[in-house]
């Protein structure tokens, strides 16, 4: 068998459904020069049903291992993968059908040994997973494009891609969970390779079905990044305690409102002028002043638990 040009490592754990949806945006890419690899993490709740649906749709390979997190699954699957360029995607992630054109397009004009790409809703996401989606991809909050510009921009593991050079050098992951890629991304470029933002190679990620969910999730955010200073010293910046600041201000509102100072009225003003702005520009976005509006308990809920879970690390 020939080698593919690209290996897709999806590690998936009790998620059959989101897989499938994965698996199929996968059938109609423009470019069909990549297999699968299917990495099933301990699951209870397998996919071996999706991955006989797809076997005769996609070059596809399945494997089970016991459960030890993404970052040790995603590892499992570039060792068992047969590209020159291995590309990670979640497992609740879905592709426009020309992901790998523009990747292709890129590197035929622009070498690059790592790359990633933006997030976003989509429009058949229910309206609090699109409102979720936005907050967590606006410059206005934790979001941006994770790392910001060309020069500073980190991939993370929703839509990653590297050379298989890259992987060899690096060892892959070194973290089981939480902020996992962001270790990786400072590890690939302290060793002098070449990181790279493809805005065209984009996904629709539908992360979480509920704020509850979110919570956890954006918490664990938080926590992954004190665990990235740790290793890594000087990464954690000013800006990742934005959210921190933010939780931190909020719990003071109540305070305020019954001392003596007086700084109560425009604390509360500044935080409503903030969500105000991050509303109007969901709808700039979006169009729906549903999911506006429901992007006001998501960056809520995004900043809060971010910052939650940034401080409880940090205090450990």
């Amino acid at each position: 068998m020939s080698q593919p040009t690209y290996s897709v490592i999806v590690p998936v754990y009790n998620r059959p459904q989101e897989v499938a949806e994965l698996l199929e945006s996968l059938t109609r890419q423009t470019i069909q020069d990549f297999e699968v690899v299917l990495v099933e993490d301990g699951s209870t709740v397998r996919s071996e049903h999706v991955f006989e649906q797809y076997s005769g749709k996609l070059s596809i390979r399945y494997f089970f291992k016991p459960n030890t997190g993404p970052g040790p699954s995603r590892n499992f699957g570039f060792e068992n993968a047969r590209g020159k360029y291995f590309v990670v995607f979640d497992s609740d992630c879905i592709l426009p059908p020309h992901y790998f054109e523009a990747v292709e397009s890129f590197l035929e004009k622009e070498k690059t040994d790592a790359w990633g790409g933006p997030d976003r809703g989509m429009k058949d996401f229910t309206p609090l997973q699109q409102a979720m989606a936005f907050t967590m991809s606006s410059t206005l909050t934790t979001g941006g494009i994770r790392g910001g510009n060309q020069k500073a921009f980190q991939p993370r593991s929703f839509n990653m891609g590297m050379s298989r050079e890259v992987f060899e050098a690096t060892k892959g992951f070194h973290f089981d969970r939480f902020a996992e890629d962001i270790e990786l991304s400072i590890r690939i470029r302290k060793q002098g390779f070449k990181t790279s933002l493809i805005q065209d190679a984009f996904v629709y990620h539908k992360r979480r079905t509920s704020l509850v969910q979110f919570f956890r999730q954006v918490s664990n955010f938080g926590k992954g990044r004190i665990w990235v200073g740790r290793k890594h010293p000087g990464e954690v910046k000013i800006t990742h305690w934005f959210p921190a600041f933010f939780l931190l201000g909020l719990v003071t509102i109540p305070i305020l409102w019954f001392s003596i100072f007086s700084g109560a009225y425009l604390v509360s003003l500044l935080y409503g002028i903030y969500v105000l702005m991050v509303a109007v520009d969901c709808y700039i976005n979006t169009r729906s002043w549903q999911v506006a509006w429901l992007s006001i308990p998501s960056v809520f809920v995004q900043m809060i638990g971010y910052g939650f879970g940034f401080l409880k690390a940090w205090i450990k």
